[in-house]
């Protein structure tokens, strides 16, 4: 309603990119676009990716093999939206966007990300150019083999996208972008919270059997960054520990539960 991105905190392992996922399970909304993001992405990259090398080659191609130039339609071919775009395509119902780890993007993304979704729309100058002379033009889109039509060059959303942004804390936003989010950290998980996680995933049995694993992980959690996951992780090895030839379980929940920030 607000049509404003959720914006996650929290240690890795804590589920962030998770609530993505149970948000587009839980509503029926389909399977989730993730964008991930790294210093090098660019808005680009998540609004659509035009394969102008592609086309001059296929150009030429044709034109000696005396077949002409090709149509200007010919450019949806060589047109793909990305994540972000075809997230903002005119779904009647919203679309779930992850938006994974923005606080590795560059520093002008975050901003230049929030003038697009504050709009709910962007055009592509390469089909507004031709706008006048093609008026529809059938481009790729990120999770389906068939093309969809665009109009005038312009992708416009009718159900604004549920978007999940994750952070984990790496740097500070400036404050025009929060402003701009609904912000929600994620805490470390409690003991009951940790209890919770481990039946969920592995069952009662598995909860009863590693008490001992969990209450190493507790334990370890207090001197330094461990998570979630890999307490799961120690829990499956060492209930299978036969299959490893291992005796020692302890050994086993040793060699998984290593503080992240410390290399070995």
């Amino acid at each position: 309603m607000l049509r404003r991105p959720l914006l996650i905190t929290g240690q890795p392992g804590t589920g962030k990119s998770t609530l993505a996922y149970a948000v587009a399970h839980e509503l029926q909304l389909g399977p989730v676009l993730r964008w991930p993001i790294t210093s090098r992405t660019t808005l680009q990259d998540g609004l659509y990716r035009y394969d102008a090398i592609a086309r001059l080659q296929d150009s030429n191609l044709a034109k000696r093999n005396d077949e002409g130039a090709g149509e200007s339609a010919g450019i949806g071919r060589y047109i793909q939206l990305g994540p972000l775009g075809t997230a903002l395509l005119p779904y009647e119902r919203p679309r779930v966007l992850l938006i994974d780890e923005v606080d590795k993007s560059d520093v002008d993304l975050p901003n230049d990300l929030l003038n697009v979704l504050e709009e709910g729309e962007f055009r592509i100058p390469e089909l507004v150019r031709i706008a006048e002379a093609i008026e529809e033009v059938q481009i790729g889109v990120e999770d389906s083999r068939n093309p969809v039509p665009i109009r005038h060059g312009r992708v416009r959303c009718r159900a604004f996208p549920i978007v999940v942004m994750t952070s984990n804390g790496e740097r500070d936003f400036p404050p025009a972008f929060l402003r701009r989010c609904l912000r929600l950290e994620v805490a470390e998980p409690d003991v009951q919270r940790v209890a919770d996680i481990v039946r969920a995933h592995l069952g009662d049995d598995a909860l009863v059997a590693s008490a001992d694993i969990i209450e190493l992980f507790l334990q370890r959690r207090t001197g330094g960054e461990l998570a979630t996951d890999q307490l799961l992780n120690a829990i499956f090895v060492t209930l299978h520990a036969d299959t490893t030839h291992a005796d020692d379980r302890r050994h086993l929940a040793d060699l998984i539960l290593r503080h992240l920030s410390v290399a070995y």
